[in-house]
């Protein structure tokens, strides 16, 4: 079984011209078609943080919304929104706090494909080193505590240079680190903060950072993607 996974810095639908359009974030997910993607940056900061792309646009998408919302006009969870795609079955959502001194969290859910269910994780990490580490480990414990062994992945925008430095060092046994690229700025990316890290189960077949003339303005973060095949599973 073969999934296509995307994550994406959306910059709350303010692209590098900084006109906020969130139909152009959408073409962006329609050029990739992924079959689940994490986005960031996808509420507004303040206020009732309200969603920058409407329900209403992701209604009329291949894609549906993993509940984690706490808020009416939110899609996600300080900031982090899950969409996967429509033939996909959706057993939870559900909103993680993480430990920092500005509002940081995730976005978790389980679907199942072919009969396997999977864990799917959307985070945005902290600016601070010391942050990012406990919230590392925050979000592995999550996954430890769920004793079915589900395969699992966590994607987004980690805001580490190092691919295995610092906090990413958090990720030992067990896990795979996968960084397509570069991917900030969009118009010359020179960083790799935007990655995959996952479970053994998964295989990566191919990945690439989606770098068109649309995404290089839509946001100031280009999407990456991975092609991922499960090659075993211990529950469900």
């Amino acid at each position: 079984m073969r999934l296509t996974f995307a994550s994406y810095n959306i910059h709350k639908a303010v692209g590098m011209d900084r006109r906020r359009d969130p139909d152009r974030i959408m073409s962006v997910l329609h050029e990739i078609d992924a079959d689940v993607i994490a986005l960031q940056e996808a509420d507004r900061r303040i206020g009732a943080r309200e969603a920058t792309i409407s329900r209403a646009a992701i209604d009329d998408s291949p894609w549906r919304l993993v509940p984690v919302a706490k808020r009416p006009r939110s899609i996600g969870w300080h900031g982090n929104a899950l969409l996967v795609r429509r033939d996909l079955p959706i057993h939870q959502g559900e909103p993680i706090d993480m430990p920092t001194l500005e509002p940081r969290g995730a976005a978790c859910g389980e679907v199942t494909v072919d009969g396997a269910r999977i864990r799917i994780i959307g985070t945005h990490l902290d600016l601070s080193g010391l942050r990012r580490r406990e919230q590392i480990r925050t979000l592995i414990g999550v996954v430890r505590e769920c004793d079915r062994g589900l395969p699992t992945v966590i994607m987004g925008d980690f805001n580490q240079w190092g691919r295995a430095t610092g906090a990413m060092r958090e990720f030992a046994d067990g896990w795979q680190v996968i960084t397509p690229g570069k991917s900030y700025p969009s118009r010359q990316p020179i960083a790799s903060f935007d990655r995959f890290c996952v479970t053994r189960h998964w295989s990566c077949i191919r990945t690439q950072v989606h770098h068109t003339a649309l995404s290089a303005v839509a946001s100031d973060h280009l999407p990456i993607v991975a092609m991922l095949e499960l090659v075993g599973a211990d529950g469900a």
